[in-house]
């Protein structure tokens, strides 16, 4: 193996318990089950009763009178492009999940309300137990890159190639409706429902219907699956994913609720994501089954030919290259991974600060939308200082607001209370994929950027914590003026009207709304301004992208 972790490293990426467990609520399992046995018994009623429905293939005109027939290049191309975005993506996608390994319906994420779950565990009541404490390993055989903790590592595999995913899926369809090859895809009749039934009633009951040569026809069933899988799993993913951007989704409220809700989203990008795999499966078993020596030619050379093995070489090549490309990605994964930060934060930052981070957050949500449970992250700070702090309720605490600024200060927790408060109702977006909402009370950070007043080339805040990172050190963050200027953007000493816990943040933690979980700093010891965050830490803008190649912009 190529790992070089150090022990501290090990212990996170190497738990000792690796258990790997599916566990569907009971109520979902019977749905599905009912469902799933509702279609295939009336198939299988259906063949029983009245016998195999009429093959719709008989029905499709013979090859010469076929206008719209082979795959051109531009096909072939988009094809296998898509093919490998998909399964890194796919791959990725499932690395990301094990950091939360746990899918609702509801917002609030609260324990045993999930309607699956990937680990054994039942969080338990009776001890301090943390987000990071519920991730599960994933094998890198499954997930890029595996381990536990490295959704930082998986989140740039994900997002270097989310936007060449969408591009090449807008090249395809473009392309498909410039040319008249949107007539292989696109269904022209109702007709096709009645028909794609037909053509499932012969395969669930074990009978290869008429299989069309695919240069010139596909049948019903595989019009359907096409166009379902271009033009409604696509969509689907896309849109979930969106739904799961804390900018987009503290300015556009409406965009969760197409899925009920931000977990709702992230569950259907779960289903949509076994969608694809299924389709996989089946499409490849299919092309074996079919022909594969003539399908492969189909889709590597564009031509028809039964018996040069060409195109099966060429396809057997591709697959070589995508399985080669993935030991490549391990091994970045864990000599490199600051490559996979840095490719990811060249690709997407430029397009989030153009676009989703000028976004500013609207007040939505209100009491009776706060959660029952709220996910604590973080470890407890060790320093005596804190403790000592902590022992006296914060009386003798003193927020140190410094660096860039004409009016260096330190304020007491009564001091700043004089200074104003707000109170805001807003949901947090952690990182690992979890989601709660809670009442937040404390001074806006324009207050305190009116009382120390910034020098003109102070373009960002750092606030240090008591705390540490997951491998020790200070745990710190930085967020530029401008986010810490939008709407909603509070040092908070107060968790649903009460003061904040030690658990959450005690005594100041950071509230900056169109941003990740991890960027909001508890149990701040001091904020400084500063030009730039290269001289700081490992110089990446905050303890998690130093240490665990976070995003630097953490607003999607």
């Amino acid at each position: 193996m190529f790992t070089r972790f150090n022990l501290s490293e090990k212990a996170v990426h190497f738990p000792d318990d690796r258990r790997f467990v599916a566990k569907m609520k009971p109520s979902v399992l019977i749905i599905a089950g009912l469902f799933l046995g509702l279609v295939v018994g009336v198939a299988w009623i259906q063949f029983i009763t009245t016998g195999l429905p009429a093959d719709p293939s008989l029905k499709l005109p013979a090859i010469n009178n076929v206008s719209v027939k082979g795959f051109p290049f531009w096909v072939i191309l988009c094809h296998w492009v898509n093919f490998f975005f998909l399964i890194i993506l796919i791959r990725s996608g499932i690395s990301i999940l094990m950091d939360h390994p746990r899918l609702y319906w509801n917002h609030n994420c609260t324990p045993d309300s999930e309607w699956l779950r990937f680990t054994p565990i039942r969080v338990p009541r009776d001890r301090f137990w943390t987000a990071k404490d519920d991730a599960r390993y994933i094998s890198p055989v499954l997930g890029l890159p595996g381990y536990r903790h490295s959704v930082g590592i998986a989140r740039g595999w994900h997002f270097i190639h989310v936007p060449f995913f969408v591009l090449n899926g807008v090249f395809f369809v473009c392309l498909l409706f410039l040319t008249d090859h949107w007539q292989r895809i696109v269904p022209t009749s109702w007709e096709i429902i009645p028909d794609a039934w037909s053509v499932f009633v012969h395969y669930i009951t074990f009978h290869l219907p008429i299989e069309p040569n695919g240069f010139y026809h596909y049948n019903a069933l595989q019009k359907l699956s096409y166009f379902a899988v271009i033009f409604i799993f696509t969509p689907l993913s896309i849109i979930s994913g969106m739904c799961m951007s804390p900018a987009l989704e503290n300015r556009f409220h409406w965009l969760p609720k197409i899925f009920g809700n931000r977990q709702g989203a992230r569950s259907v990008h779960f289903l949509v994501m076994l969608g694809y795999i299924a389709f996989i499966f089946v499409h490849v078993g299919m092309v074996a089954i079919s022909g594969l020596v003539r399908n492969m030619n189909h889709i590597t050379l564009g031509t028809d030919e039964p018996n040069n093995l060409n195109g099966l070489f060429i396809g057997i090549g591709i697959i070589c290259l995508l399985v080669s490309f993935f030991f490549l990605a391990h091994y970045i994964s864990w000599r490199k991974p600051r490559l996979v930060q840095k490719a990811s934060a060249m690709i997407n930052s430029p397009l989030w600060e153009k676009t989703i981070n000028r976004l500013k957050p609207r007040k939505y949500y209100t009491k009776k939308d706060i959660s029952p449970y709220f996910w604590a992250n973080g470890k407890l700070p060790t320093s005596q200082v804190w403790k000592d702090l902590l022992a006296d309720d914060f009386k003798d605490y003193k927020l140190k607001i410094g660096g860039m600024v004409s009016n260096p200060v330190e304020l007491s927790l009564d001091e700043l209370k004089l200074l104003g408060k707000e109170e805001n109702i807003t949901m947090q977006h952690c990182i690992q994929g979890w989601s709660g909402i809670a009442e937040w009370g404390g001074i806006p950070i324009h207050s305190i950027i009116n009382i120390v007043k910034p020098h003109k080339n102070a373009k960002m805040v750092v606030f240090y914590s008591f705390g540490e990172g997951l491998y020790g050190g200070t745990y710190y963050d930085s967020h530029t003026l401008d986010n810490c200027l939008k709407p909603s953007s509070i040092l908070a000493w107060e968790m649903n009207y009460e003061a904040l816990s030690p658990v959450y943040g005690a005594p100041l933690r950071l509230r900056v709304e169109n941003q990740l979980g991890y960027k909001q700093v508890k149990w701040i010891e001091r904020i400084e301004f500063v030009e730039d965050f290269e001289n700081i830490g490992k110089g990446y803008g905050g303890k998690n992208a130093d240490d665990e190649y976070f995003d630097i912009l953490a607003n999607t």
